[in-house]
Formats: C-alpha cells, structure tokens, sequence
C-alpha cells in the first residue's frame, strides 16, 4: 500500500509557516481564569510575522484573565477532511502551538491601534462582508492583545513525531509504520 497519502511530515518550514497563519484557521487560546482553572476560546488572529495579534471585545471574559495573568497557550490548526487517496491528495494537517506570557496592548477602547489589526481579520475571516462587519461594531470598544511566542512547535504530515516512537514495544519500527522502509 503506497504511503503517499502521508504527505511530507515533520515541522513547517518558515514560508509553510507564514502561508498557513495567513489562512482562516481559528486560534484556541487557552489562559488561566482567577480561581486557576484553565479557560480555552476559539477567536481570530493575525500574524505579524513575529507575533500574534487578537482583539477582544470589552466584556470577553478571556481578555480580562489574560490582563491579571498574561501565560498563555495557542493551538492553531485546521479542520481537515480525509484526503481522496484515488486523486493522490496528500494530508498536510498544519498544527502550530505556542506559549509565552501576553501583553495587553490596549484596554477597551474605540479607536485604537487595534482597528487596522481587526480590519485585517474582517477581510481574511469573513472575505468581502468583512468591512462592513467591522464597521457596524467600530463604536464597540476592544481589547488589543499581542503575543511574542516564547517557544513555538509546528507539525504537519499525517504521522507521529519520531520522540514519541517506542521502538521496544514490539510492532513494526518507526520507519516501517511511517512507510520510510521498503
């Protein structure tokens, strides 16, 4: 059985990277609520290349967790269909997950720095509805929060990482599951 399917697994590449949180993929943004329970929220996002961007509106729970405590966690990923394996699509399955401690750039206003960011999403989110979704709430006051990754995993392919093969448990060897051993 021909493991093509696969598609190339590993880390993304930088321009992999960059072209994926272009993308209309939602960002889960785990944070830590005051009595330390974790507290996870899908939203939009933008990539500066650098940092992740979000806007939150004034009452967003999540952004008045991350001004008492910044340590958060992302995941971004895409829904995924199976791949029709009789066309020879591969699985790419891009998967980026970051963490580093927030910054609350601005408090809840109109008019701020956030307004070019949240243009940027309405267009890429929502396609050529985007600018008058954004217009009808610009005098809805919103957060703008920025996160630099301390530390950033990407992963794409459909396979396991080899760190997490445990060759000694009998079964085919990493390389014969993942189709790299004819």
């Amino acid at each position: 059985m021909s493991e093509e399917y696969r598609g190339a697994m590993g880390g993304l590449e930088q321009a992999e990277l960059d072209a994926f949180l272009a993308g209309d993929a939602l960002a889960r943004v785990a944070c830590l609520r005051e009595d330390g329970w974790p507290y996870v929220v899908p939203i939009w996002y933008q990539w500066d290349g650098r940092s992740l961007w979000f806007v939150g509106r004034e009452r967003s729970e999540w952004c008045r967790y991350i001004q008492k405590d910044g340590r958060i966690a992302v995941v971004i990923d895409k829904e995924h269909g199976r791949p029709d394996n009789s066309s020879g699509e591969m699985a790419q399955i891009p998967k980026v997950m970051t963490s580093g401690r927030a910054e609350v750039v601005e408090t809840p206003n109109v008019g701020g720095q956030w307004v070019d960011i949240a243009a940027k999403m309405a267009v890429r989110y929502l396609g050529p509805n985007g600018p008058s979704y954004l217009e009808s709430t610009l005098k809805q006051p919103r957060w703008l929060i920025r996160l630099t990754p301390d530390e950033m995993k990407t992963w794409k392919g459909v396979g396991w990482a080899k760190r997490y093969w445990v060759e000694s448990s009998g079964g085919p060897s990493f390389e014969e599951a993942h189709g790299l051993r004819k």
